[in-house]
């Protein structure tokens, strides 16, 4: 499903602010952008969004910003000669134009903001800080995916009243009723016994079992009635049902599918291909569940 939440902290010399998108996703997928030195992060960011979510393509953005008057930038010369030293070694091997300032600069970590120095313990008391604004920053996320889940479980809920709907339709076709199959059965192995050559009794037999066994939607129109009512329990169940749903809306597609496939008439054609079309708009609501 998809969602956003915003977490703004502080910190000593530090302010930040943590944002997290989610999207629509078959798996879970986490993305992190960091600053540079904070990449440690990553692996918490992770473990965070595995215990909040179990599906969804997330992205994890975070903002530090110094709050001191003014970034002194410096030169970090021990990285930048090791890189020249590293392209006078390639000099022979690749051919290129020598390097630019401009480009030389642009490398990360060549220049650096020259901060306070700060001990282990201050860095680590910000890493926690900023973990605990994420948990926050998740659990906002969460909420309004909750709220965006109670929407859609109305939308599909609306579906699944259409379906029933269909169902019933076809329930009350002349096609399904008892005295019409009946009807249809006898006139269809009368047929069978009028057929030249006559047909040997054991192939009467299996034809006219496989009659019975095409005519007759009933036990399909069951099968409806039950997933409608499981994907009913499903919406009310909440929580990561997504796949269940889907898996659902499957068995809908193949009884709709051998509905059309019996169909003796037009009118219980046109039903079960509305199913199909009905069928098929509650699974891309379904898509959008965890």
């Amino acid at each position: 499903m998809t969602g956003f939440a915003r977490q703004e902290g502080g910190n000593g010399a530090f302010t930040w602010s943590w944002e997290a998108k989610s999207v629509n996703g078959r798996s879970r997928d986490v993305r992190c952008r960091l600053p540079s030195g904070y990449e440690a992060l990553d692996v918490a960011a992770r473990e965070l969004a595995a215990k909040h979510f179990s599906r969804g393509n997330l992205q994890l953005n975070l903002t530090l910003k110094s709050t001191a008057a003014a970034s002194k930038l410096e030169l970090d010369r021990e990285f930048l000669d090791r890189i020249l030293e590293i392209g006078r070694d390639l000099s022979g091997q690749v051919e290129a134009e020598p390097p630019r300032l401009d480009g030389l600069l642009a490398i990360p970590g060549v220049v650096v903001n020259a901060e306070e120095a700060e001990s282990p313990e201050q860095r680590e008391t910000r890493l926690a800080a900023l973990k605990s604004d994420l948990e926050r920053t998740l659990e906002a996320l969460v909420e309004a995916r909750r709220l965006e889940g109670a929407r859609l479980a109305v939308v599909i809920g609306e579906h699944l009243d259409g379906i029933e709907t269909l169902v019933e339709a076809a329930s009350r076709c002349a096609a399904v009723q008892p005295e019409s199959l009946r009807e249809r059965l006898r006139a269809q192995v009368e047929e069978l016994l009028d057929a030249v050559p006559a047909l040997p009794e054991e192939r009467l037999a299996q034809e006219a079992a496989l009659l019975i066994a095409k005519a007759d939607v009933r036990e399909e129109l069951d099968r409806l009635v039950a997933h409608l009512e499981a994907a009913r329990e499903l919406v009310a169940e909440g929580g990561a049902v997504g796949r269940r749903l889907d898996f659902l809306c499957q068995e809908f597609n193949r009884e709709a599918n051998t509905l059309c496939s019996k169909s003796p008439d037009v009118e219980l054609t046109r039903i079960g291909l509305d199913m199909k079309n009905a069928v098929d708009q509650l699974r891309e609501q379904v898509q959008n569940i965890e």
